[in-house]
């Protein structure tokens, strides 16, 4: 049987630790010109059709993930609900209802679809206050890109 001594292992320690100091630190996503600002904050829209607890709260984390990076002075988010997604801003039903009106409080802002809460029997009176309506959230999705706002579908 042999021995190690401290001699024999301190050499291998050192390339270890040498390679392991060494290694490059990752990337940090490069910001396209011109940079977000506040008067030119990024503008990011979320679609939102899914239902689901795990989905919802995805989504929700995006959003705040968003705003960290950025900051919230500049970037600009907003989350467009309709179909199903729409169980996630009922003040009554929501999964979420205290992250969406915590995220509304930090300048997210939602939107749900006129159609879905008219053909699943909905008002506007049934949403978490603060929640705006438009006609149909798939052409409210349209027309901000058209005005340059970014489209991610989770």
């Amino acid at each position: 049987m042999r021995a190690t001594t401290i001699s024999g292992t301190l050499p291998g320690l050192i390339l270890l630790a040498g390679l392991l100091w060494s290694a490059p630190a990752p990337a940090d996503t490069e910001i396209s010109n011109p940079p977000p600002s506040i008067d030119s904050p990024r503008r990011i829209m979320l679609q939102l059709t899914s239902d689901t607890p795990k989905d919802i709260n995805n989504l929700l984390y995006n959003a705040v993930n968003l705003q960290k990076f950025y900051g919230q002075d500049q970037v600009q988010i907003v989350v467009v609900a309709y179909g199903a997604g729409m169980q996630a801003l009922y003040a009554k039903s929501s999964p979420v209802v205290d992250r969406v009106k915590s995220l509304m409080q930090y300048d997210i802002q939602f939107i749900g679809c006129g159609n879905t809460m008219e053909t699943t029997n909905h008002t506007p009176d049934e949403l978490i206050p603060g929640v705006e309506v438009v006609t149909a959230g798939i052409a409210e999705i349209v027309e901000r890109q058209l005005r340059g706002w970014v489209y991610v579908r989770p």
